[in-house]
């Protein structure tokens, strides 16, 4: 099943945040909590973790991408 991965709001203030660095590539596994990638909002970097496990199929906002809050940024496969 497909599971997208979705920007979370980090602050009650936040309405975007920049895509920083991607520390999984499509095709990698994951699993559930590990760090996928790195997000700049508000003068701080966060990561974002993988909801479930699986294969990380999909990547939607590339590095540099300004994401709106509560938009897909990947998709990972959990029957890999």
């Amino acid at each position: 099943m497909a599971v997208e991965v979705f920007l979370e709001r980090i602050s009650d203030e936040m309405e975007y945040g920049t895509i920083a660095r991607w520390l999984s590539r499509e095709g990698d596994s994951v699993l559930v909590g590990e760090p996928i990638v790195e997000v700049e909002a508000e003068k701080v970097t966060v990561e974002v973790v993988a909801p479930v496990s699986g294969v990380l199929t999909m990547i939607l906002a590339v590095q540099g991408d300004e994401v709106r809050v509560d938009t897909p940024i990947a998709v990972i496969d959990e029957d890999g």
